[in-house]
């Protein structure tokens, strides 16, 4: 008889309270999030404490949880309110925080007792001997280093018991476990303290110099083809071919970065591994890569994909430089507020330019989705229009098919 499964946390990014309700709309077991101070993304949308107690209170009516990730390196001051932050987000009962730094553990355990400490990824945990020190330190959960791969994984649970979480889709960082000095460095801008300025996607140009120290170009592949700018980016990971191999290792969390994307790849992305992990959980033996699984992904905003460290070093082939192999072709164009089935007219909050005539597609939770071409146009005062044109404008259209509250819809580029 096989064994049953351990259904792994579907864990998704939420940089707004409307990307946290997106996330846990379309499928996610729990979202992270960043409060005002201690975190490395300053210009996410971070939450203030009363969208921090909104965001739990959605969460957990809908059996969802929600961490906080607390996660810079800090400096001299930088601690200074912590044990008060610490305090206030367990007492509105946020579920766990993602800390690397000892001093902020130190401060949440003497100042926040109970508040579960989540060790971040920034800490580089690569191997069980590191694993095993932070679960005697108290820690539940260790966010594994992006650089560890599958086979130390395995050797991991195997000699530890503690929960490990790891990344399954989103951006890489180019540097080791996003430790990184080249924003401060170029622009003053202090990438462990939340204020990294992603100076690696920047293009830059290659030249060598001459014996005469004249500055070359070099060109990167065919030199008669257009030339795209050189960048040190990696490309994107994506874990969907290989959704067994992470539930069978025992990864109690499956992590999606990007709490600066929009709700329209947070609801994509959250979608498609919510739909993969029940269906490899519900019935292994019979499960295969669904095609449309793939064809949504590349409906949302991304780079090319690749696994990351799980099975290999990476290659060149998996960094991002030249004319881009794979560009997604759709757009996001609004968000469904309401429906009337009487009527079959939704409204519709607009998110970016589309017109009568365009083939729109609508999609929710569950992978439910279906086209149409839009036919019946209003504004909201129910004047009859050619094209929403005004950004978040308000307007109605006659859906052929039921759509929901936070449906979302998109259209071919």
């Amino acid at each position: 008889m096989r064994k049953i499964l351990k259904k792994p946390e579907v864990l998704a990014p939420a940089g707004t309270l409307e990307k946290l309700k997106t996330a846990v709309i379309y499928g996610a077991d729990a979202c992270f999030i960043g409060g005002e101070a201690y975190g490395l993304r300053s210009r996410a949308g971070n939450f203030g404490y009363d969208e921090i107690r909104e965001g739990v209170e959605f969460a957990h009516n809908r059996g969802a949880k929600v961490y906080v990730a607390a996660n810079m390196v800090t400096h001299e001051g930088d601690e200074e309110g912590a044990g008060e932050f610490f305090r206030t987000i367990r007492d509105i009962g946020i579920d766990a925080v993602i800390v690397s730094d000892v001093a902020l553990m130190d401060i949440c355990v003497s100042e926040a007792p109970g508040l579960p400490i989540h060790l971040s990824t920034q800490a580089s945990a690569a191997n069980y001997e590191n694993l095993k020190f932070w679960k005697e330190e108290g820690l539940e959960r260790v966010v594994l280093a992006r650089e560890v791969s599958m086979k130390e994984i395995l050797e991991m649970k195997a000699k530890v018991d503690v929960e490990i979480e790891t990344f399954i889709h989103g951006a890489m960082c180019i540097s080791y476990s996003g430790r990184c000095v080249l924003s401060n460095h170029m622009a003053n801008r202090d990438a462990n303290r939340g204020g990294c300025c992603q100076s690696c996607r920047w293009k830059y140009g290659l030249y060598n110099l001459d014996e005469d120290g004249n500055k070359n170009h070099i060109t990167i592949g065919d030199k008669d083809k257009e030339q795209e700018p050189f960048s040190m980016s990696s490309v994107d990971m994506a874990m969907i071919y290989n959704i067994p191999d992470l539930v069978e290792a025992g990864i109690d969390s499956l992590k999606i970065e990007g709490r600066m994307k929009s709700i329209h790849y947070v609801s994509t992305v959250c979608n498609v591994y919510r739909a993969a992990v029940d269906a490899y959980c519900d019935d292994p033996d019979n499960y295969v890569v669904k095609q449309e699984w793939i064809d949504e992904l590349w409906k949302a905003a991304q780079r090319e994909l690749a696994t990351g460290f799980y099975y290999q070093i990476p290659t060149e082939n998996e960094q991002l430089f030249g004319i881009r192999r794979k560009i997604p072709d759709y757009s996001f164009v609004g968000q469904v507020l309401s429906y009337d089935p009487e009527t079959k007219i939704a409204t519709i909050q607009q998110r970016n330019n589309f017109k009568k005539g365009d083939t729109i597609e609508f999609y929710g939770p569950g992978m439910r989705h279906f086209e149409q071409v839009l036919v019946e146009f209003w504004d909201k005062d129910d004047n009859e229009i050619d094209v929403a044109a005004n950004a978040m404008m308000i307007c109605k259209a006659r859906v052929n098919q039921e759509v929901k509250p936070m449906d979302m819809i998109r259209k071919l580029k």
